[in-house]
């Protein structure tokens, strides 16, 4: 229960919340930035059209309360976390908000964008004064109703009572608090100590609709006359179409349509199992493709004559000091798949002048830029639809599936309903570049006198996500890389500044944005150098992180791990303890993991804690699941998990090949300690912890096995038969 706030200060021009009548319900729309009163006075704002605003809250009829989010819900647990902030603005039960995932809309710009671990962190004040207008505003119009004083109303569950008994719930009042006429005391969210629902471990909202297969994936829509689509693709990365027999495969059962697409032989059949039969009977020429003479070897060779010679402090021709050791240690890093759960897929209705595409989107209104832009139709008339995501980790902030899809809707001329294959998708999909990097350190008189690092990666495509924000407008792709890369830096103060350098290599292959980008790869390495630096210092690793990080909150963050981990026990022959840490997005995060490789080829994580601070937590379930994803993230790729390239194309096809670690893999004894909040406002949290994690896997493997490992996957066999090109 809690109580209005006294006072009569009403809704200034400063406010960015607009009040719309619509029937018996209350709509409220929060903008992306402060909007003026024309008028400069004291009066609710004009009522302005939902879609030029970020947010839009209504309260039904039925006292219910419907948001629509302009994010994807990809399985972070989003759409729970902002319906937790409406709750707790509103004094309203979870069960009766309900979360919606907006349209692709294009007035938003970058602000319909999921990703760089930004969403919590740019709704967080946004969603939480709408809330707080939105029950402003229904305590007014119950005060109007009963002529009493707002500050002697309460709200319990979405029901109004005054203190003489009288009661309505938020629907019963939703028109009445929708005139825009009404005036009522601007609103605060409420304060710190106030807060009842964030701050709560809380199961997610739509658990029990995953579970059941009853939550709504793009392949479960039921468009009419979609019908079932498959592609037969090159048996080269980026190959196409040099003839194919048309008519043997319209002959096939249960085929309806064929077409030759710039990505190979689109397919319809009346089910996947008639096209998925078709695609692999097809008889199809092909022309070659953009890396048929390039392997796994010959790519990581290529990056390493294109890392560039260290020119500071440890450069040749310094005088030596004094007792000093100079490390000069290299490390590779193979490509990773993103290997989401679900599948590339979408579901296309192009006509002669609209379109419609229904997928999983975290950059829709780039989607529908660019498939105006290829299809030659007008962007008002290209409608992205929002799905509810199988996983993403960087994956479907890429249109190759809805693209692809609208391509083949207008190449057949009806709708479409697209899927990749699992071998599609691993093989022609996006993964992680392959990442070459060096180290030059000086130590001298027991600290670090120099630190130095060189990064040579194959080209990170920007083009289909993120960079297109900006770099349409202002600035070419590559400068995406560098900001990138140099916005996250090293959290210790070894030196007054480490050097750090990226040199991009172009090589025609499908890449993209993995969880936490260049810091996967290259705070990895740091991590792993840091052992390395305490291991010639004759120091302990963990004490060298606490004494050479600049922030307390970050020492925190270390001290705390040394004592929930029980750093420093003596686990027994083969068996060591590792850690990792990394800072990003106001946030950090601590790895400790033990490890059993007593059998150095069958190495498992036994036991991980995990340390976090990101500030204030709305749902702690959400943030320590997220922890846990990027441990798996992190035992997977410093392990086992990587795609080997043969003569143009990657030799994994499925996840049987594709070594991400399965259930037995998993440690049994998993901890993650959340830090006491730090901050007022929540840091970033979704690609926080792989750095930590995988630095945290490959030290304590390093310290289990007296080795020196520099190439991850450490265990990178091809221990599998390919499927056929």
């Amino acid at each position: 229960m809690t109580h209005a706030t006294p006072g009569r200060r009403s809704v200034s021009r400063r406010s960015f919340i607009t009040a719309l009548v619509a029937g018996s319900t209350l709509m409220l729309v929060a903008r992306p930035a402060a909007s003026a009163d024309p008028a400069g006075t004291d009066t609710v704002l004009t009522a302005l059209p939902a879609d030029s605003n970020l947010v839009i809250l209504e309260v039904r009829a039925d006292g219910s309360v419907h948001f629509g989010l302009p994010r994807a819900e990809i399985g972070q647990g989003l759409t729970t976390s902002v319906a937790m902030l409406v709750a707790e603005e509103m004094d309203i039960s979870l069960e009766k908000v309900v979360a919606s995932l907006s349209r692709g809309r294009q007035e938003l710009i970058g602000n319909h964008y999921t990703g760089g671990s930004n969403s919590i962190r740019s709704l967080w004040g946004p969603v939480r004064s709408i809330a707080a207008t939105a029950r402003a505003r229904l305590l007014r119009a119950a005060a109007d109703r009963w002529n009493a004083d707002v500050g002697t109303l309460t709200i319990v569950d979405g029901v109004v009572t005054a203190p003489d008994g009288r009661s309505a719930h938020f629907g019963e009042l939703a028109a009445a608090a929708a005139d825009p006429s009404l005036r009522f005391d601007a609103p605060e969210p409420k304060s710190d100590e106030d807060l009842m629902v964030v701050g709560q471990p809380t199961g997610r909202l739509d658990a029990r609709a995953i579970v059941t297969g009853r939550l709504t994936y793009t392949l479960d829509l039921d468009v009419p006359d979609a019908m079932p689509v498959v592609v037969r693709r090159p048996p080269t990365i980026n190959g196409t179409v040099a003839s194919v027999d048309e008519a043997a495969l319209r002959a096939m059962p249960g085929v309806i349509d064929v077409a030759v697409v710039s990505t190979g032989v689109a397919i319809m059949a009346r089910t996947f199992g008639y096209a998925l039969a078709a695609k692999d009977a097809a008889v199809v020429t092909w022309n070659a493709g953009t890396i048929d003479d390039q392997s796994t070897g010959s790519i990581q060779d290529r990056l390493r004559r294109s890392t560039p010679a260290f020119t500071g402090f440890g450069g040749v021709g310094r005088p030596e000091l004094p007792g000093e050791t100079k490390l000069n240690v290299d490390f590779d890093f193979a490509p990773v798949s993103h290997a989401a759960m679900e599948t590339n897929s979408a579901v296309a209705d192009v006509r002669a002048d609209r379109a419609d595409v229904w997928a999983s989107m975290q950059l829709p209104n780039y989607a529908g830029q660019k498939i105006a832009l290829t299809l030659g139709i007008p962007l008002n008339r290209v409608t992205t639809h929002v799905m509810n995501g199988g996983g993403s980790f960087g994956r479907r902030l890429y249109l190759d599936g809805p693209l692809e899809a609208a391509v083949i809707s207008r190449a057949m001329g009806r709708p479409v309903r697209l899927m990749w294959s699992r071998v599609d998708d691993m093989r022609h999909g996006r993964a992680r570049p392959a990442v070459h990097t060096k180290f030059d350190a000086v130590l001298a008189r027991g600290k670090v006198i120099s630190w130095e690092q060189r990064v040579a990666a194959v080209c990170t495509d920007f083009d289909g996500g993120f960079g297109d924000l900006v770099t349409d407008a202002l600035a070419p792709s590559p400068l995406i890389s560098q900001t990138l890369f140099h916005s996250t830096r090293d959290p210790y103060a070894f030196t007054d500044g480490s050097i750090r350098t990226l040199v991009e290599v172009p090589v025609e292959m499908p890449t993209g944005s993995w969880r936490s980008v260049f810091s996967g790869t290259v705070r990895t390495a740091a991590e792993v150098m840091v052992d390395r630096i305490a291991d010639v210092l004759d120091t302990d690793p963990l004490e060298l992180r606490i004494g050479a990080v600049a922030s307390g909150r970050h020492r925190d963050v270390l001290r705390t791990l040394a004592a929930e981990g029980n750093w420093g026990a003596d686990l027994g022959p083969g068996r060591a303890q590792g850690v990792g840490f990394h800072a990003e997005f106001r946030s950090s995060a601590g790895y400790l993991v033990e490890i059993d490789a007593q059998d150095p080829r069958k190495p498992r994580v036994t036991k991980a804690v995990i340390v976090v601070d990101v500030g204030r937590v709305v749902n702690p379930r959400s943030l320590e699941a997220q922890m846990i994803g990027c441990l798996m993230d992190g035992i997977s790729t410093t392990l086992r998990a990587g795609l080997h390239y043969e003569r143009g194309l990657p030799l994994e096809g499925s996840y049987s090949q594709f070594h991400y670690a399965r259930q037995r893999d998993s440690p049994p004894d998993v901890r993650v300690v959340i830090m006491t909040a730090t901050a007022e406002t929540p840091g970033g949290a979704g690609e926080l912890g792989v750095p930590a994690a995988a630095a945290a896997v490959a030290n304590a493997y390093a310290r289990a096995t007296d080795t020196t490992p520099t190439s991850f996957p450490i265990l990178f066999d091809v221990d599998f038969d390919p499927f056929p090109k």
